[in-house]
């Protein structure tokens, strides 16, 4: 048998014991990734691009609010549980169609009307396609050669991927893909402006620091990155290194302020993917009947979950009519709360709500 004193030791062993916390860890294993990622991509540092030194800093500094602002929200014991069980049930069959459903196309938002849908199609597809170009060449991951015959060498990750004529169709994608981008994600925020700004529930329920300072950030990068193509190709470089700063003080403050803004549900988008399997998996095994109406709502699997949670949380729901509240439907629990109220027992009224299976 193994004494106390030789578990200790391998205890101390650990990864975990040379970190004060989860976020120092996870904080220095990625940067020290991103530093040997760019030592090879770049050989050795010989072809580093200083003009990017700026976006490299405030992407460092995104990644370190968005494992703060991860972590915090791993920790609490709901985001533990699913997140968990999540993972297990990433092999799922359906979880290829539910990742593109909830990643690629949106498929969700369609219920909210095809205005939203397009909306979101453009910001987000027009913010992956920027990250995509923009991250790997802040990092050196990949870089651009000329040679005196006329063709460009894409470099990536340190080897010669491919030459392209410097004036063919590859080359014209290379250059124009940010201004793409940034054309994708003005349109999209015109129409969320548009729609915030006409549509009087979401007027009455929005916030500026909340929900209009986001779409503003976004808007004021994709329209400077636009203006630096319109001087290089229009005006022969015009004021262009001051809109270039202008620009690039603008993605960092965006990279810093995003982990805790509205913005934030961007990064954390593919853990949506566990949630929907966590839900799929467990309501096909058993669902759970309301303690009142006798519908199903939910599986027995969460159901069980949400009470233990509250009870780690010290909450405790169970009623004096023998159940706890989290074993009644949405309906059935908003009624029996006012039955709590009103001294009479709306919750056995089988009366249901006209809008309680309403989409969006």
């Amino acid at each position: 048998m193994q004494t106390n004193t030789s578990i200790n030791k391998k205890a101390g062993r650990s990864i975990n014991d040379a970190f004060a916390s989860k976020f120092a860890k996870s904080m220095f294993l990625t940067v020290t990734a991103i530093v040997i990622l760019s030592f090879i991509a770049t050989r050795m540092f010989t072809h580093v691009d200083l003009n990017l030194y700026g976006y490299m800093v405030g992407t460092v500094v995104f990644i370190g609010g968005f494992f703060y602002r991860f972590i915090a929200w791993g920790e609490r014991p709901p985001t533990k549980i699913f997140i968990k069980k999540g993972l297990k049930l990433l092999k799922r069959k359906s979880t290829p169609k539910t990742a593109v459903n909830h990643l690629a196309i949106y498929d969700f938002i369609k219920n909210r009307g095809l205005y939203r849908w397009v909306q979101h199609i453009l910001i987000g597809w027009g913010c992956v396609l920027a990250c995509l170009v923009t991250f790997p060449l802040v990092f050196g991951w990949m870089y651009f050669t000329m040679d005196d015959n006329g063709y460009y060498t894409i470099v990536l990750m340190g080897m010669n991927l491919m030459k392209v004529k410097a004036d063919g169709i590859i080359a014209w994608f290379s250059y124009n893909a940010l201004n793409i981008a940034a054309i994708m994600v003005t349109a999209g925020v015109c129409m969320a402006l548009r729609r915030r700004l006409k549509n009087m529930q979401a007027r009455a329920e929005q916030k500026f620091i909340y929900d209009f300072l986001p779409l503003y950030l976004l808007l004021f990068i994709s329209i400077t990155g636009l203006l630096l193509t319109v001087q290089n190709v229009f005006l022969h470089g015009w004021m262009q290194p001051q809109m270039s700063l202008i620009h690039q003080f603008s993605v960092i403050v965006t990279l810093i302020y995003l982990p805790f803004g509205k913005l934030a549900h961007i990064p954390f988008r593919p853990v949506s993917v566990f949630a929907r399997n966590y839900r799929e998996h467990y309501a096909e095994k058993e669902e759970k009947k309301c303690k009142v109406c006798g519908d199903h709502f939910v599986s027995v699997e969460q159901s069980n979950d949400v009470i233990q949670v509250l009870g780690v949380n010290a909450i405790e729901f169970n009623m004096e009519d023998g159940f706890n509240l989290a074993e009644l439907c949405l309906p059935c629990r908003r009624k029996y709360r006012i039955s709590r109220f009103s001294g009479f027992a709306t919750h056995q009224v089988k009366v249901k709500e006209a809008n309680q299976n309403a989409k969006g």
